[in-house]
């Protein structure tokens, strides 16, 4: 009993540190966004093809942050239901189903940045949003099944 009890207690402090750094994530991702003209003249200075196509990328960066800011507040969504313990409804299907779209769209809109200017890093980051993607929809379709299953066993008596 006493094993079961610590591990549960690892388990929240786990997910609560997570929820902290998606907290952190979401306001500091907005803060960058926010700065981007600014931050990408100062750039600018290490990389000069950043300010050959400055409105270029102030634009493209802008549109990848508010995505990326988008997803995060869906996962913190998700996390919200983890902490109360009921972490198997429906909102957390459309949150992960908007997850998987919006990471779908971070990697068509790498795909249109890579065409300003291409660097391999862009390549692993298409990569991997394509795969976020794809995981989240098949999560979704997995947290469906389990609402549907706890739905019946909750009408079961």
């Amino acid at each position: 009993m006493e094993e079961k009890k610590d591990i549960r207690t690892k388990k929240n402090c786990l997910t609560t540190w997570t929820k902290y750094l998606l907290d952190f994530m979401f306001y500091a991702g907005i803060a960058v966004t926010v700065t981007l003209p600014f931050s990408i003249r100062k750039i600018g200075e290490q990389f000069p093809y950043m300010v050959e196509h400055y409105e270029e990328s102030v634009i493209i960066y802008f549109v990848l942050g508010v995505a990326a800011m988008v997803l995060v507040r869906e996962l913190r969504k998700i996390f919200r239901t983890v902490l109360e313990g009921d972490c198997f409804v429906q909102e957390n299907v459309i949150s992960l189903q908007k997850m998987g779209n919006w990471s779908f769209f971070i990697a068509v809109m790498s795909v249109v940045r890579s065409i300003v200017y291409m660097t391999v890093a862009m390549g692993v980051v298409i990569l991997v949003f394509i795969i976020a993607g794809l995981f989240s929809k098949v999560l979704a379709c997995v947290f469906a099944e389990a609402v549907r299953y706890k739905q019946e066993n909750d009408l079961t008596i």
